[in-house]
Order: C-alpha cells, then sequence, then structure tokens
C-alpha cells in the first residue's frame, strides 16, 4: 500500500498508484452548486490535494478520474483556463516579498496569455489577465487560490506588516469580485478568515463553507473512509505493535481523529498524521512537527494565556470564521489553526471547543511547557524519568514529592489557583510521562463519572482523583463510592488508588496530608 504522505499533486498520486481517498462526488457537488467559495482548513489538512483535484478536473483530464465517483456523474470533461495561486512555502517577512511573488506568478499567466499594454500596479494586471484569459480561449476562467492568508498567518506578532500585507492582497483579491461575468469558478483556501476591512472586505462575494455540513467531509478523512481504505494498513500496523486489530483502530481515533467541522458534524482524522503512522506503523505526534508556527506560542506567551481555561471554553460561532486580529483573539486563532475543534454546543447556543485529539493535546501541552514552567529542558526530562521511575517503582510517595517540584517549576501569573487549573497541571504531568509502555487519561469517563486520571502499565493501574482545599480522604472515598476501579477488578494488575489535596494557600500539595493511597490486587 502507497501512502501519498506529503505528495499535493493529485496526478502524481493517480498516475503513481498512491492511495487515494475518493472525495470526487462532493467536488463536483461543490461545482455545481455555485461559483464562488472559501475553505478554511488547518495546516496539513489536504488544502492543496483539493485545489490540485479541482485543477485537474477543470483541465478536463478524465483519465485522472477514471474508476472514482465523478467518472459517472460529469459527462462533458470541458477544459478551461486556469489561474492557480500557491501562495505558500515564501516567508513574507517584508511588503516586497509579497509584491515581488506575486508579479512573478503573474509573469507567468502573462506568458500564455499575454501583457497588459500599459504599466499597471499588480491588482490592476490581475483584473486585466482575467480578461485576457477569458478573450483568448473563449471560455470563462477557473480562479484557484491556495493558501490565500500565508502571507498573514506566519506574522502574528507583527500586526502592523500584517496591516499592509491585507491592504496589497485586498487590492488583489478585488479583482475576482469585479470580473464576475469573465469567471467560471473561484476556490479559495486557508486557514483563517480576516474581517472587517481587510481582504475579505473585497471579497464578500464568495460563500463560506468552513463551517457547513453538506461540506464538512472535503478534506481530511471520515472514520467510514479510514475503514473502507486502510484495513490492510491498519491490520499491518496492529500486528507489528502485537496489538488486535480494533485496538489499533481505538488508538488511531484517540490519536488523529476528532476534528469537527460543524454542529454534530462526523469525526475528521487529520490526513498527515494519520498516513504516517500507517507508514511508520507508530503511534507518533507528527503534525506538529510541521504545522506549529512559533509565532503563535511567542503570541501565547505575550498575551499570558491561562492553558487550564482552554479545554471546554465557549465562544460564538462568528469568532470562528472571521478573525480581526490574532492579537484579540487566540482563541479563535487556536481553533482555525488546528488546536481547538467544536465538540459540542451549550445550553444558550454556544459553541464548546476542545483539543481534536491526543496528538493535538500533548503537541500544545510539549509547546508550552518551556514558556510556562522555570525547568529548563533538562530538568523537564529529568523531572519525567523521575516521574516514570516512582510509578514504575509504585512509590507514590516519590511520585508526589516530583509532582510537587513540578508544581513549583509552573508560573502561577499564568495558572489560576482552581480545581480545573491543577487538573491541567496533572495532566501535563501525563504528557510528560506518557507512551507506549505506560498509558495516561485525563479525566477518563466511565459510566458513574469522570475519574481525574488514569495512569495504566505492565503492573499496575493508578486511579488519582484530586480534591482543592479538601481531605485527600475526599477524594479517595469518591473513587470508591462512584465505582472508579470495578472495570478492572477481574484484571491481575495492582490497583493503586491515590487521592490528592491541593492547597490554594501553598499552591501546592502540602507535605501534611496532601495524599492518601490505597492499594488493591
Amino acid at each position: 500500500m502507497r501512502y501519498p504522505i506529503g505528495i499535493q499533486t493529485f496526478e502524481k498520486i493517480r498516475q503513481g498508484d498512491y492511495l487515494y481517498v475518493d472525495k470526487t462526488e462532493i467536488i463536483y457537488k461543490l461545482v455545481d452548486d455555485s461559483t464562488y467559495y472559501f475553505l478554511s482548513r488547518p495546516r496539513r489538512f489536504g488544502k492543496s490535494l483539493l485545489v490540485s483535484t479541482l485543477e485537474a478536473y477543470f483541465q478536463g483530464r478524465k483519465e485522472l478520474f477514471e474508476g472514482l465517483a465523478i467518472a459517472d456523474l460529469e459527462k462533458d470533461w470541458t477544459e478551461y483556463p486556469i489561474l492557480h495561486l500557491d501562495l505558500s512555502n515564501s516567508t513574507y517577512d517584508s511588503p516586497e516579498v509579497l509584491k515581488n511573488k506575486l508579479s512573478s506568478i503573474l509573469h507567468e499567466w502573462e506568458k500564455i496569455y499575454g501583457e497588459s499594454d500599459v504599466e499597471t500596479d499588480i491588482g490592476t494586471r490581475f483584473g486585466l489577465l482575467i480578461k485576457r484569459a477569458y478573450e483568448h480561449t473563449g471560455k470563462k476562467v477557473v480562479i484557484l487560490v491556495d493558501e490565500y492568508d500565508a502571507p498573514l498567518v506566519d506574522l502574528i506578532d507583527n500586526e502592523e506588516l500584517i496591516e499592509i500585507n491585507r491592504d496589497i492582497l485586498s487590492g488583489f483579491y478585488k479583482n475576482i469580485k469585479s470580473n464576475d461575468n469573465c469567471i467560471k469558478f473561484a476556490f479559495l483556501t486557508g486557514v483563517t478568515k480576516f474581517g472587517h476591512t481587510s481582504v475579505f472586505s473585497a471579497l464578500n462575494n464568495l460563500q463560506d463553507i468552513s463551517l457547513s455540513k453538506r461540506y464538512q467531509a472535503i478534506c481530511g478523512i471520515t472514520d467510514e473512509e479510514l475503514h473502507a481504505n486502510f484495513d490492510e494498513g491498519v491490520n499491518e500496523m496492529a500486528e507489528e505493535n502485537d496489538i488486535a486489530k480494533e485496538e489499533c483502530y481505538a488508538r488511531l481515533k484517540k490519536m488523529y481523529d476528532g476534528y469537527h467541522f460543524c454542529v454534530d458534524g462526523v469525526g475528521m482524522y487529520n490526513p498527515f498524521s494519520l498516513l504516517t503512522a500507517l507508514k511508520t506503523q507508530r503511534f507518533g505526534s507528527y503534525w506538529f512537527q510541521t504545522g506549529t508556527p512559533t509565532a503563535l506560542i511567542k503570541a501565547l506567551k505575550n498575551k499570558n494565556v491561562d492553558i487550564s481555561r482552554i479545554p471546554g471554553s465557549r465562544v460564538d460561532e462568528s469568532r470562528l470564521t472571521t478573525v480581526n486580529s490574532y492579537q484579540d483573539d487566540l482563541t479563535a486563532l487556536l481553533y482555525q489553526s488546528g488546536y481547538l475543534t467544536i465538540t459540542g454546543v451549550s445550553p444558550i447556543g454556544s459553541l464548546i471547543i476542545d483539543f481534536p485529539n491526543e496528538e493535538v493535546r500533548n503537541g500544545f501541552v510539549n509547546q508550552l511547557i518551556p514558556i510556562y514552567t522555570k525547568l529548563s529542558g533538562d530538568a523537564t526530562s529529568f523531572l519525567a524519568d523521575d516521574l516514570r521511575q516512582a510509578l514504575f517503582d509504585a512509590d507514590v510517595e516519590a511520585f508526589i514529592d516530583s509532582m510537587r517540584t513540578l508544581i513549583a517549576g509552573l508560573s502561577y501569573d499564568i495558572f489560576q489557583t482552581t480545581e480545573q487549573a491543577f487538573h491541567f497541571i496533572f495532566y501535563i504531568a501525563g504528557v510528560l510521562i506518557g507512551g507506549k509502555d505506560l498509558r495516561t487519561d485525563s479525566e477518563k469517563r466511565t459510566n458513574r463519572g469522570r475519574m481525574d486520571m488514569l495512569i495504566e502499565m505492565k503492573n499496575y493501574i493508578y486511579i488519582i482523583e484530586f480534591k482543592l482545599d479538601q481531605s485527600p480522604d475526599v477524594a479517595l472515598q469518591q473513587i470508591k463510592e462512584k465505582g472508579y476501579a470495578e472495570q478492572w477488578k477481574n484484571d491481575e494488575r495492582t490497583k493503586i488508588l491515590l487521592g490528592v489535596n491541593f492547597s490554594s494557600e501553598i499552591r501546592n500539595i502540602p507535605e501534611e496530608k496532601g495524599w492518601l493511597e490505597e492499594r488493591s490486587e
């Protein structure tokens, strides 16, 4: 099975016999429904491949679509003039970079459709070129823009340059609207949608399908598509990791599924991470190696964001679809960048957002640990080793001591003294110590409630409950009353029930009456 990791060209995938998840029925509906579209999706989610597929379709390349759904739907296969603009793979650290990039692309198109007779700015050149392409071919023009906002999203910490680049792009893109009579189809993709007096004020004829239920699965991979297309690969991965195939499916789901692009929508897998995991046959964190802008981390640090308040936060839908300033709304930025996703609706109609899966949750925390702690990278690594060793030795006292060290190293101007904040601190510990031989789960659901933390390893099962300014006896009693350990009653591993008290006064686990354990076979 050939996995098209990093391949963003539809032609190369089809001619190279790579696995392709058929999205062409959705693409046909998209083209048939309307003319102007905008789609926002996180990085590495298949936007470029979608644009490339649309390009092949409008080139009339019927041979590339043989065996796919669209082959039975499309009858004409007409070739149209295509203006494909890709703004990725450049560092837009000055206005000149953006202007030169656009001018260079226009120059390539002008070689085909002719140059203007008069010297004009890049925006006017684009408008005139659309008209010439229409006149030259006698067919309306298809405009495909990949990563339209690349000159903006990497400048999170430079509002002045964002404004300059927004003005340049606005003057350029407005020609799409003003040349409606020459355009067959226009499709723009990006990470986010800027509002107010910016790029999209010149593109108010675009239909934003980012939260559309009809097109929610146009990028990414659904659970149904995973089972239909990758069963052989999942089976091979299960054998390599010495687990049952169904467990392999469950672990893939937990790691890479969970993106929702509309209310009550189907869960979507990050395609880059899923394909990489299947190819390497390892449950690793892959998206963060390529999808995390350093400017985002810098912005989070500068804004002094309390990350303990991020999971389960509530926002209005409008905040997820339009951003006016990254500096003023980092929650929306985190959603549009793929770090958060829609997980439900509150009683008053607000959208509930949270981390989509374990890969993103763990990666996000690991990115922020150097910012939110006083510990160096080496010190954090040594502390993680101490925590793991204590758990393997079933030395609860040593584990609590190491937890005190971690908590003491946190910057409390970031974390509020709340029970939720301390839960998140323990989650950070779970991220640090988790791995193939030690699995952690924060706020593990049971049929009688949620246990605060579960740690499973070869010989031990830890069930941990936290309380703020209460006796650890209260926490331990809750574990018993809720029957959190009952599902493992026939498991031969030792069950260690651990109640922990956080003191708001000392902002740590107190030495006296800080924790209480109980063991059972």
